[in-house]
């Protein structure tokens, strides 16, 4: 890459939260039309760096320069007007205003009292139409998928018109094919002198998309140099401060009588329109099924209607031999249901509530925890002692929030909750969505550990890899119906491709059928 000028300098930043130092004096720069891969396990401190960098987090030290000229931010409202836009892996998006609202927030601040929807929604359509990034503008992000609401951030970065943006984790909920998109998107913006900040754990994304690389570890930089001088393993190596084992893979075993039927499944999404088409599958004792498809295509209305949490309009769920179509969640809980959900803050966790009482949520009315129908403390500390230490969550202590812990850490707090209560069912959704390579190693183990006590597992997945390293069958769901179930041995990543885009054959991969296009229809918008 050619000289190019210094647009950022971030100088011996420091940032101490309580028991924790985030960053530890860490240098940054980045140059203008470049591409800056930012690394580290989850906890490494490269979303509190970037925290400061947007305004949200104020640094204890240090220094920040744009175009040579130092910089205070106090709010994002004042990174926004120098042009610096963040795509967070926890969206910040409001959940009761609709994709329009949310972009406005961040487009409105220079009127104090003007503000047109209308434009803004043009804006929206025109952004969405110019990179491919199918969304309705006038959705309430509630009723959105965590991918759907991975895009509307996407586009309100790119509706700000932000020179250096932020990326955190921004491939986390796409596709193969949706992911090497946004990444030749992202080359395209360089280009036009857009800087960015990736911050992923694929290194095969890293290795494709960034001119150089930056290493954090425990707070502080551990390296620092162009991204082709090391090797994937090398830099999972300075990441992990240690060589990571191989990939977790599936090893051949018999599996037992069904223990999860879903038959006919037929249920509705948040807008009334129907998001369950006829889906029927069963999941095995001691197996991993895999459910791969796109965001949108009924994975998380499944999961939920499995779980008690979304009605079912017909159908059957058949857990161990009873149906539990419509029972509420604590009945099905009680039948052996276990649930790691898509949303692993709201949904899985309480976040103001501390980690010992987030570990305790399932089984804080029962004998092991209390005495005398009272809830003890000494049985709850020992507990979540026990499973801090064998899960390996990196905490100062058991009563801290879990709101503070980094998403890998939160992740091991469900995953030590779900799975230490021996399930006879374990519905897992996007387990390693955002995790770092260690973290992404536990949970492979400990999914593979439990199946092989004999929990059957559903595994709803976009890492293809994933689900062709660690399942046994893998079911491809589009608009709402099961395409197809495939021996995870007998398939590959591209026939799963197809099937995902909706392609049954490869005689009809002449005019593919894009699940994005054609579940959001952009409107044009009159002036």
């Amino acid at each position: 890459m050619a000289e190019q000028i210094k647009l950022l300098e971030m100088k011996g930043i420091t940032k101490r939260f309580p028991g924790v130092l985030a960053c530890d004096s860490v240098d940054l720069e980045l140059h203008a039309g470049e591409v800056l891969a930012l690394l580290g396990e989850n906890g490494a401190g490269k979303s509190s760096l970037m925290n400061i960098l947007y305004g949200l987090y104020k640094q204890d030290s240090g220094q920040i320069l744009i175009n040579g000229s130092e910089v205070t931010f106090d709010s994002p409202l004042q990174a926004f007007t120098l042009g610096i836009g963040m795509v967070h892996q926890h969206f910040m998006l409001v959940p009761n205003l609709t994709v329009t609202e949310n972009v406005a927030l961040g487009l409105c601040h220079d009127r104090t009292f003007a503000l047109n929807l209308g434009e803004v929604r043009r804006k929206i359509v025109d952004v969405s139409r110019k990179h491919g990034l199918a969304i309705h503008p006038d959705a309430f992000v509630w009723q959105l998928s965590v991918g759907e609401q991975q895009r509307v951030e996407l586009v309100k970065a790119l509706a700000l018109g932000a020179n250096l943006l932020i990326m955190d984790e921004p491939t986390a909920a796409l596709t193969p094919q949706e992911a090497d998109e946004l990444l030749d998107l992202l080359r395209d913006m360089t280009k036009r002198e857009c800087s960015v900040i990736f911050i992923s754990h694929k290194l095969n994304e890293v290795r494709k998309v960034s001119d150089r690389v930056i290493v954090l570890r425990g707070g502080g930089k551990v390296y620092d140099g162009p991204t082709r001088e090391l090797s994937d393993s090398e830099l999972a190596g300075r990441m992990a401060g240690k060589e990571l084992g191989q990939a977790a893979a599936r090893a051949p075993q018999p599996l037992g009588e069904p223990v999860l039927d879903i038959v006919d499944l037929h249920a509705r999404g948040d807008r009334g329109v129907k998001a369950l088409n006829g889906v029927s599958f069963s999941v095995r004792k001691g197996e991993i099924f895999g459910l791969a498809g796109v965001s949108g295509n009924g994975q998380r209305e499944l999961a939920e209607v499995v779980n008690g949490l979304r009605r079912v309009d017909s159908g059957n769920i058949l857990l161990d031999g009873r149906d539990v179509a419509n029972c509420s969640p604590l009945h099905i809980i009680g039948q052996g249901m276990g649930y790691i959900p898509e949303n692993r803050i709201h949904e899985g966790t309480i976040p103001p509530f501390s980690i010992r009482e987030n570990l305790i949520l399932k089984d804080y009315d029962t004998d092991k925890m209390s005495v005398h129908c009272f809830l003890s403390m000494d049985k709850t500390r020992c507990f979540a002692s026990d499973l801090i230490s064998s899960f390996r969550i990196k905490t100062p202590d058991m009563e801290t929030n879990c709101a503070s812990l980094s998403g890998g850490n939160i992740q091991k707090v469900i995953l030590a909750r779900e799975i230490t209560r021996n399930p006879k069912v374990l519905v897992a959704v996007y387990p390693i969505r955002g995790l770092d390579l260690g973290a992404t190693e536990n949970v492979h183990e400990q999914l593979l550990r439990i199946s092989e006590a004999g929990t059957a597992v559903l595994l709803i997945s976009e890492e293809l890899d994933e689900l062709l390293a660690l399942c046994d069958r893998i079911g491809v769901i589009y608009e709402g119906r099961v395409m197809k179930v495939l021996e995870a041995r007998k398939t590959d990543k591209q026939e799963l491709g197809l099937l995902m885009a909706g392609v049954e054959s490869p005689s009809e991969i002449e005019s593919p059928s894009c699940p994005d296009e054609r579940s959001i229809e952009l409107e044009e918008v009159s002036t």
